[in-house]
């Protein structure tokens, strides 16, 4: 049975190094001659993707509940297309998925952490009570299950330390701490699949405060381990979940 290709996702907070290391590990990939598309989530190419950017941009308000099923649909656009091209024996590096999809929407519904400031469009004074985990979690059950995830975890200090920090919506450090909670809580679940023995997702943390060889370093020793292709069939996201 021929091997399909590795289907790897990079998450992590905002000014994480995400794209920096999206990249670094396609070139690093491609450079050991193995096959390798790089996607991007949101896709702000696509006409949904262009809502999405102009509302991260905060040019244009909309629902909460409706956004969310945008960067749903979003993911779902280019679903099919990931699914042949592993089929067929390419890998796939994706800069965010569906887990920061879920993070950033179910973060909505939780307590500030600290006094928002007058004005703050990233904070609402009333969030949907539909706005929960489980409701954020399933417009993208059953989309492709990637084998693994490499999280970039970095502290609020880092973040406001590097370029460009405050130019989105979402990063002021009250949503990015309330953000890091939900993460922590995709990843717990994963955890506990594999230890009741249940085949899940790979889910490795990664410290992103260091240098940028260090962190990269540790995504290749995640990584390697996949560059021969996998045997196993695609698995599909929460598929087991009602």
């Amino acid at each position: 049975m021929a091997k399909r290709g590795a289907f790897i996702v990079i998450e992590g907070l905002d000014r994480s190094g995400k794209t920096t290391q999206t990249t670094l590990l396609h070139d690093r990939l491609v450079k050991c001659g193995i096959s390798v598309n790089l996607y991007k989530f949101p896709d702000r190419t696509t006409s949904t993707g262009k809502m999405i950017d102009s509302y991260l941009r905060s040019q244009s308000e909309v629902d909460d509940r409706a956004i969310h099923l945008l960067f749903s649909a979003n993911r779902w656009e280019a679903a099919e297309n990931m699914i042949q091209e592993l089929k067929s024996g390419i890998t796939i590096v994706c800069d965010r998925y569906a887990f920061s999809g879920i993070a950033f929407s179910a973060a909505k519904a939780l307590p500030p952490l600290s006094t928002p400031s007058p004005g703050d469009v990233s904070t609402p004074a009333e969030t949907p009570r539909t706005l929960t985990y489980e409701w954020c979690r399933a417009p993208d059950t059953n989309l492709p299950s990637p084998d693994l995830v490499l999280f970039l975890d970095v502290s609020p200090e880092v973040q406001k330390s590097r370029g460009g920090y405050g130019e989105e919506r979402y990063e002021k450090e009250d949503v990015q701490r309330r953000v890091r909670s939900v993460f922590r809580r995709i990843e717990s679940e994963f955890h506990q699949e594999s230890e009741s023995g249940a085949k899940t997702l790979r889910w490795i943390h990664i410290d992103a405060g260091r240098t940028l060889d260090e962190v990269s370093e540790d995504i290749w020793s995640g990584v390697e381990p996949l560059t021969g292709g996998v045997e196993e069939a695609l698995a599909r996201l929460w598929s087991g979940t009602p």
